[in-house]
């Protein structure tokens, strides 16, 4: 048994079985993969997936036990890689940052640019998902950390959350629209009188924004939905409907536009960094993690990594402060 037979397993489980794809992602052939697929189902005397003709169809039992092992020892693998390095003292490497698009493009390009200022050999990759997804390529072991938001408490899951800014919802539309005329915030009810535009977790029973109008008892029209908020302010300007999203994607050049406030209307929002628990950072990561949110003291990350979690957090800056200074 080999860390490479075990990297195509887990490799394949993330593609939906999907051989082609699994051998993609890994720089394979698909028939290497499938050739160390079956010395390892030969090595330990059983099936990891059952089989429909020439395609895998879904994970045995025994094949999801090994998963399970197979995704613990690579993480030990990838751990005691950065603990080699770190000991090293070495400066080169990669970092991959799960995120939404939203923070990539608004909230991490200050922080991404100090950190390759202070490590020009370290390559930051990141991979703008949706909510959904961006636990998920933690939890699969794609990426080194996480960062996502959530109204309420920490992002469900198996990391460990770390606060990094609180932030608010912003109401924009065009100079011209009838709201951008009225000398106060525009009431909840105004906004369920027009369409609007969101971004796709608002359609989510769950979400914040769909609670807000719930507990109004008022069903205003989503006329459409979209994961960037540059799209969503596009679609403002076409007159689609009223944009709904992060108080971060307002910027200079939105002079055709105007945001409106809407702390009264929707419940903040806390911006998390998510860690996998027990994973051993390079120190670039760490230093990234301080760049990000400067509250979060090296020793303190360091602390809940070796703990589980349990460490108290200072208080958590809004994103007005972090802009202001």
């Amino acid at each position: 048994m080999t860390l490479t037979q075990l990297r195509y397993l887990v490799a394949i489980a993330d593609a939906g079985l999907n051989i082609t794809l699994a051998a993609e992602r890994v720089h394979a052939t698909q028939p290497g993969l499938s050739k160390l697929l079956k010395q390892l189902e030969d090595e330990l005397g059983f099936q990891l997936f059952h089989r429909k003709g020439r395609s895998l169809d879904s994970i045995t039992h025994a094949g999801s036990h090994v998963l399970e092992r197979a995704r613990t020892i690579l993480a030990e693998a990838t751990n005691i890689r950065s603990i080699a390095a770190n000991l090293r003292n070495e400066s080169r490497g990669t970092l991959r940052v799960a995120t939404t698009h939203t923070q990539a493009r608004f909230a991490l390009p200050g922080a991404v640019a100090a950190l390759t200022r202070q490590y020009p050999q370290v390559s930051v990759h990141l991979l703008p998902s949706t909510d959904a997804d961006v636990i998920g390529l933690l939890e699969g072991g794609h990426v080194d950390l996480a960062i996502v938001s959530s109204s309420g408490g920490a992002p469900s899951g198996s990391g460990i959350a770390l606060p990094a800014y609180r932030w608010n919802r912003v109401a924009m539309v065009p100079h011209r629209h009838a709201l951008a005329r009225l000398e106060r915030p525009p009431t909840l009810d105004e906004l369920a009188a027009y369409p609007l535009v969101s971004y796709d977790s608002s359609l989510k029973p769950g979400s914040s924004l769909a609670r807000a109008f719930h507990a109004a008892n008022l069903h205003p029209q989503i006329a459409m939905t979209a994961s960037d908020a540059d799209l969503i302010k596009t679609y403002v300007r076409a007159g689609v409907g009223i944009g709904v999203l992060a108080e971060m994607a307002v910027q200079p050049d939105d002079q055709d536009l105007r945001a409106l406030p809407a702390d009264h209307l929707f419940a903040p929002c806390t911006t998390w960094i998510v860690l996998r628990k027990e994973s051993v950072l390079r120190e670039f990561a760490l230093e990234f993690i301080g760049l990000f949110a400067p509250q979060l003291e090296r020793r303190a990350v360091s602390r809940a990594l070796a703990s589980g979690g349990a460490t108290h957090w200072p208080a958590v800056p809004h994103w007005r402060e972090r802009a202001a200074d």
